[in-house]
């Protein structure tokens, strides 16, 4: 819970957007930030798969991964505090780059370990109840941190600031992970493989048609949440974007996301993690329409209120459907190949969004996202089968 405190206000579609934007006044540049963030995980996730499959128990590389990735937070503080002008540039695109490599592995790690010590009909409540508690205290510190530490530039960087506070509660949420976690011995490890072997592995995994539409399904999906970012952009482009209001605006996302995972959890543990996608599709495509017809507070935060319940039942849905296609014993190579290949699409995605939105505006970006989730929507609601519902 304290882990995703922390996260959720580093990875909130305004806070990195907008400091980007500040730094730099460019929208390409601020795509450029966010490509390099998923950049970093292009290649770690099969390296976490490789190690961890050979092992009885990972909770240490969770812990060494977890670790990794909030060094890189703190060298987004220190460089906000420390430096000036194209350095400071230089070193937050960096620690976004490396902050992406870390969170890659650390996602197929945590998630193989969570498939490990919860069973199958109760993660869908855990992951609702600690998403609830964790982002009730995101959303308040969001508010919080917009409205006091960026307003008042606290310590002469308030996003600095902000960013120091994510990395004290994150790491406290790893020490607490590591200190009470009873992790089962693993029943069988894998041998090494070669990476034509693991190439062969993941052509294995895409002769199940469900999970491989699915993972098509995915793709659409992220290639859709490239304009994420550029809604707090748009939103500055009719509201005075001060701190007070990035922070409202952040309450309004991370307050939604928590809300709904107590719906999303229970729903999905229920009638199976296909519904909640579809759902949360429809939730992401009504704010992609909202945003397009908004001008006045109220309507983005409404947007907000969509995208943050959008955000939650797409990531719980997508992360526990793929824990759930296939055999037990190839959890972590699917986990490795569906975040390579999300990410890979993620890296893209926001470069082009980066130049769409410098040589065109925003409102064709919105466009173009509305089209990607539309095409997702359509695959998983005629092609793909509830992978609990056919095992």
């Amino acid at each position: 819970m304290l882990g995703l405190t922390g996260f959720r206000i580093i990875y909130a579609p305004t806070f990195l957007p907008s400091y980007l934007h500040l730094l730099t006044g460019s929208p390409a540049l601020v795509g450029l930030g966010q490509a390099l963030l998923q950049a970093g995980a292009l290649a770690s996730p099969i390296r976490g798969a490789a190690r961890i499959e050979q092992r009885h128990h990972i909770l240490p590389d969770a812990v060494r991964y977890g670790s990794l990735m909030r060094l890189q937070i703190l060298g987004l503080a220190l460089a906000g505090w420390l430096l000036q002008g194209q350095a400071l540039v230089l070193a937050t695109l960096f620690f976004l780059l490396f902050l992406g490599y870390y969170t890659g592995a650390q996602r197929v790690v945590f998630q193989a370990l969570l498939a490990k010590v919860i069973p199958i009909h109760r993660r869908g409540r855990l992951q609702a109840w600690r998403n609830f508690f964790g982002g009730m205290v995101a959303a308040a510190l969001s508010w919080w941190a917009g409205a006091y530490l960026i307003e008042n530039n606290w310590l002469g960087n308030g996003y600095a600031t902000t960013f120091m506070l994510s990395f004290v509660l994150t790491s406290i949420g790893l020490s607490v992970l590591y200190l009470l976690i009873q992790e089962p011995a693993a029943a069988g490890i894998r041998p090494p493989l070669g990476l034509r072997d693991r190439l062969r592995d993941f052509r294995r995994l895409l002769e199940q048609r469900d999970y491989r539409l699915f993972l098509v399904a995915q793709l659409l999906a992220t290639a859709g949440r490239c304009a994420l970012p550029f809604c707090i952009l748009y939103a500055g482009q009719h509201l005075a974007l001060d701190g007070g209001t990035i922070g409202l605006l952040t309450l309004c996302f991370i307050g939604a996301d928590t809300v709904s995972n107590l719906l999303w959890g229970p729903l999905g543990d229920r009638w199976g993690f296909r519904l909640v996608f579809l759902l949360a599709l429809l939730l992401w495509m009504a704010a992609m329409l909202l945003v397009l017809n908004a001008y006045t507070l109220w309507q983005f935060q409404l947007v907000f209120l969509l995208l943050g319940a959008a955000l939650s039942g797409y990531m719980m849905s997508a992360t526990t459907m793929v824990l759930e296609f296939g055999d037990a014993s190839e959890v972590p190579m699917r986990l490795a190949l569906s975040t390579t290949a999300e990410t890979s699409m993620a890296v893209l995605a926001p470069l082009l969004a980066g130049a769409v939105a410098s040589a065109v505006g925003l409102r064709p970006l919105f466009l173009f996202s509305l089209a990607g989730l539309s095409l997702s929507l359509l695959i998983i609601l005629l092609w793909v089968r509830d992978p609990r519902h056919t095992a």
